[in-house]
């Protein structure tokens, strides 16, 4: 059986022609990341046809997540080969709008109201958390603050502000200018960049329209840490972006941020990928580190659905190989993990009958439910779900059961968006009219595939078609003939 656990790929210069995606996916890739915040959307939507080619050239379902940039601070760019600032040095931090420029002495940062949102005492941190500075003084045209952690500082580096302060709110203007980019390719996936509420997701919903892609809500800042439910309950899927959220929180807190972020999303029935740094050497080196190793699988026994991987192949010097690493490190730790005590365990997580849910949620919960005990109790050798939606299969994915989960669906897009989904395997099927119908086609479908034989008992899931509110109403055991 392939890795159950799902994985992200970023595609950049190194893994973007036809013959590297075709080895990506044939290596392992269920879904391919596009970075919206680097290249023109006339390169993104070339590498989106790339993709969607490459996956019809392997037969594989592959799905697409663009992530938007977000409302990222930036310092001024810094001249050509960067500085170097050293601990207990003193300099200026002021607004700087556009074509702003930083040097030694002053760093210009493209939010305007910053002398008004810093205070003495408050750390500012740049780049990747190398360079930390810490608020002497705030004048009436620069914020003086010494360093405290010295680094080399290029280019234009982020700037991570105290959790709270005014700043850019996601969605940006440039992120609806590029949402509406993707809706208009059809993406299957969209990522939101630092969520700081359910209210950001819903503003990106609105946005995209009523049949929009799916939204990942990126927990990357404490406030979303905060509003952890809130955001899960908006969102169709949860990124653990740990780079920024290592930054905005203490380190040694991000592991057990995690672990939370992954046990909340599932029990809601939300895909959750784990990201950043998770085989950062491989961009240059051919084997992982041994804590790479064990951070890869320890993520896959915390239950995470999908494992992210984005300089190792946008970049990296064999994204291939560093996509079949990452399969056989997620295989292997599968083989361990205890899935039965993990959906015993869901019962007691289970936020569908909570007050306030719809009446559809909570049926298609329980009905899940009982698939994953029936599954158990008659040695059931698969579960097949008809869905149109994927809310079915991803209702039953977080019970993580032992047996395959076969999604069966009409619609394309349905197919490629379950791909992020934890164990299941999306296939296509013809529309139906009738839940007879229904379970007989899913069923036919598995077998003309050789996912299920003659004499094996599956579980079938599906719910009406006629019905006005979606919801999965059925649950037949099946011997297959």
């Amino acid at each position: 059986m392939a890795p159950r656990t799902k994985i992200v790929a970023t595609i950049g210069p190194a893994s973007q022609s036809s013959e590297v995606l075709e080895s990506l996916m044939l290596a392992g890739m269920d879904v391919a990341r596009i970075g919206l915040a680097h290249g023109t959307v006339e390169e993104h939507v070339d590498r989106i046809a790339r993709i969607r080619a490459a996956a019809a050239a392997t037969g594989r379902t592959v799905g697409i997540l663009a992530d938007l940039p977000g409302p990222k601070v930036r310092a001024g760019a810094f001249a050509d080969g960067g500085v170097f600032l050293l601990e207990g040095e003193r300099l200026a931090l002021a607004p700087g709008g556009e074509g702003a420029r930083s040097d030694e002495r002053r760093i210009e940062i493209d939010v305007p109201t910053i002398l008004s949102d810093l205070h003495p005492g408050d750390p500012v941190i740049l780049g990747d958390g190398g360079v930390r500075l810490l608020v002497d003084e705030v004048h009436e045209s620069a914020v003086w603050v010494t360093v405290e952690s010295g680094g080399r500082l290029q280019g234009r580096p982020g700037v991570t502000l105290p959790a709270g302060r005014n700043g850019p709110r996601a969605p940006t203007a440039h992120d609806l200018e590029l949402l509406q980019a993707m809706v208009d390719v059809d993406i299957d996936m969209v990522a939101v960049s630092f969520v700081t509420s359910a209210s950001d997701i819903t503003a990106v919903r609105d946005a995209a329209g009523p049949d929009g892609p799916m939204l990942v809500a990126k927990i990357e800042t404490a406030e979303a840490v905060a509003d952890l439910d809130n955001i899960i309950a908006e969102a169709d899927a949860v990124m653990v972006a740990r780079g920024d959220l290592g930054v905005r929180l203490a380190a040694e807190d991000v592991p057990h941020h995690q672990k939370r972020i992954i046990k909340r999303s599932v029990a809601y029935g939300r895909p959750v990928i784990t990201a950043t740094q998770m085989l950062e050497s491989m961009t240059t080196s051919p084997s992982p580190t041994r804590a790479e190793v064990s951070d890869v699988a320890n993520a896959v026994f915390d239950g995470t659905s999908a494992v992210m991987l984005s300089g190792e192949t946008a970049i990296g010097h064999d994204p291939v190989n560093v996509v079949r690493t990452m399969a056989r490190i997620t295989e292997r730790a599968e083989v361990e993990a205890d899935w039965v005590s993990w959906g015993r365990d869901l019962g007691r997580l289970q936020t569908a009958s909570s007050a306030g849910v719809p009446v559809p949620v909570r049926v298609t919960a329980a009905i899940s439910a009982a698939a994953w005990r029936a599954v158990q109790d008659v040695d059931a050798s698969a579960i097949i779900c008809a869905t149109r939606s994927g809310a079915t299969a991803r209702a039953i994915a977080r019970f993580r059961p032992h047996v395959p989960i076969f999604a069966v669906s009409p619609l394309e897009r349905t197919a490629r968006q379950l791909s992020l989904s934890w164990g299941v395997t999306p296939l296509a099927s013809a529309e139906y009219t009738s839940t007879d119908e229904i379970v007989w086609y899913a069923v036919e479908s598995a077998v003309q595939q050789g996912l299920v034989k003659s004499g094996d008992v599956v579980a079938v899931l599906a719910g009406s078609p006629e019905d006005p509110e979606p919801v999965t109403d059925s649950l037949r055991l099946v011997r297959v003939r």
